[in-house]
């Protein structure tokens, strides 16, 4: 097998799995996707890693999972993505996204290492504008929910004020990546003999603001101003924080963002079939996760378990000389960064915990590992075999716990401008990640201590057990039973093989 020496990442974010045409979903049109799938080897057993949206980048970037020693964060010190080795072997690299993690604090280099970049302003957090554009009555950005003000002041959102500019439909962030994406291959993919375009578009991700045709395509009934900030929440319609009819619209406006960029993505496709570019370019379209609109009555991506919703997630590869079909073989998305270190012959330097699927796609292997593990920082662990799935909470108080870092920055909360991360105290020390002898800052949390935001508040004790396969909604919990002890003994054979901090044995009562 000769592999190609050219490979296109598109990363969509919040791209539910079910609601594609390809994977069987009916409830909105993905005419495009659909379309690039009967190319692809669809992979059927794919699941998340670190969570959410920067540790699963950090997964798929530099291939070392996250989540059992820090929060949201940075490429570390001792960490080198992909691009770094790629730069050193003169490959080019190019990076393309309207994502505004990327670019804020708790994103730190993860662009950097690109050869080039090219950020697309005006998505959901980006501070693109300082106030909105005076002449915006009549343009595409329609009467809308606010997100609210922000330091406490009475300053907008700064997607209230980036929505004001958007003249047309090509304006909106989403639409404005798949145009540069498209831009970029028709003018340089035959001018590269080797290159990377990673490609991050924020998309379907809220907020679910679409224009007209889009923005009522799947809720034409609808009269009053649109909900595009969807509620993180746990029995939203249960508890009264939105009503059913609602939540009939917020799902109706995923689907919308959701069709628009699958348009977007077919001038993608357009540009690759026309210049033939399938013919030496590895084509992956993946995600970082999921987003609830209703399943189990949750909304958002609020503290619940990974249920299939959210961690049950897309992953197509189109590549030269194969046919499309499906791989049934268990994968996670760190493998998707081992896959660029085979496509390129890449040597790294530190621990990695992904597994190639060059093998699986060329149908050399029918399978690459035996389990794959996931989590968010201080939250639930789980881990499945491909039949069954467990979700370990933490024990006792969730502690001990520690943050390891030598950047020290994690996600910020525009609405609460002066919520960060305390700084390390008396009690930090030097420690070592495995194999790296650069020393490390290495916190110990306690309880009443401030956590990063997607750590507070753990639930603890709550453990659930599922036999995917025969019950893939997840309705009945077989904690207990025996097949418990033996979800048990594989979550710490994983960790050992991790070389997990022997402080998640214990919160995790193992």
């Amino acid at each position: 097998m000769k592999k190609p020496r050219k490979a296109v990442v598109v990363l969509l974010d919040s791209l539910n799995r079910h609601m594609l045409g390809s994977y069987g979903g009916n409830e909105f049109e993905t005419p495009n996707l659909d379309r690039f799938a009967k190319r692809a080897m669809s992979f059927t057993n794919h699941y998340t890693g670190s969570l959410p949206c920067m540790p699963a980048r950090h997964d798929i970037l530099v291939g070392a999972m996250d989540f059992l020693w820090r929060p949201w964060g940075c490429i570390e010190l001792w960490e080198r993505p992909i691009t770094y080795h790629l730069r050193r072997q003169g490959i080019t690299t190019m990076l393309l996204s309207d994502h505004p993690h990327l670019f804020e604090t708790g994103g730190e280099n993860y662009h950097t290492d690109f050869l080039a970049w090219d950020y697309l302003r005006g998505h959901e957090s980006d501070p693109w504008k300082t106030r909105e554009d005076p002449s915006w009555v009549g343009t595409p950005a329609l009467p809308a929910g606010s997100r609210g003000k922000i330091d406490g002041s009475d300053n907008k959102a700064p997607y209230d004020l980036s929505r004001t500019w958007f003249r047309e439909e090509a304006d909106f962030p989403g639409p404005k990546t798949m145009q540069a994406t498209a831009d970029w291959l028709q003018h340089n993919a035959a001018a590269h003999d080797s290159f990377l375009l990673f490609v991050d578009e924020f998309d379907p991700h809220e907020p679910f603001d679409t224009p007209a045709p889009w923005n009522r395509k799947y809720d034409p009934e609808w009269d009053d101003e649109l909900i595009i900030w969807p509620p993180y929440a746990i029995g939203g319609v249960e508890r009264g924080i939105i009503s059913a009819r609602e939540g009939q619209h917020i799902r109706a406006n995923y689907g919308a963002k959701l069709s628009m960029i699958d348009h977007w993505f077919g001038k993608v496709l357009d540009v690759m079939d026309r210049d033939n570019l399938w013919q030496d370019t590895l084509f992956i379209v993946c995600t970082d996760h999921g987003h609830y609109l209703g399943e189990k009555d949750i909304w958002g991506k609020p503290g619940v378990p990974q249920y299939e919703t959210l961690g049950h997630t897309p992953l197509m590869i189109a590549a030269p000389g194969i046919e499309c079909g499906e791989i049934h073989a268990l994968t996670t998305n760190v493998d998707i960064n081992a896959t660029l270190v085979d496509l390129f012959d890449v040597e790294i330097e530190y621990v990695s915990h992904g597994e190639s699927l060059l093998p699986l796609i060329y149908k050399q292997a029918s399978s690459v590992r035996e389990w794959a593990i996931g989590g968010v920082f201080g939250q639930w662990v789980q881990i499945q075999d491909g039949k069954n799935k467990y979700i370990r909470a933490p024990v006792g108080d969730g502690f001990p716990l520690s943050m390891w870092s030598n950047r020290w920055s994690t996600m910020p909360i525009s609405g609460l401008p002066g919520l960060r991360l305390p700084n390390p105290d008396k009690r930090a020390y030097l420690d070592f990640m495995p194999d790296s002898e650069i020393p490390v800052i290495r916190q110990p949390f306690r309880q009443g201590d401030l956590l990063a935001f997607w750590s507070l508040n753990p639930r603890l004790n709550d453990h659930h057990l599922s036999k995917i396969r025969d019950d893939p909604d997840e309705n009945e919990n077989r904690v207990g039973e025996p097949l418990e002890k033996e979800m048990l003994e594989l979550l710490r054979h994983a960790l050992e093989e991790m070389q997990a901090p022997a402080e998640q044995f214990t919160r995790l009562g193992l």
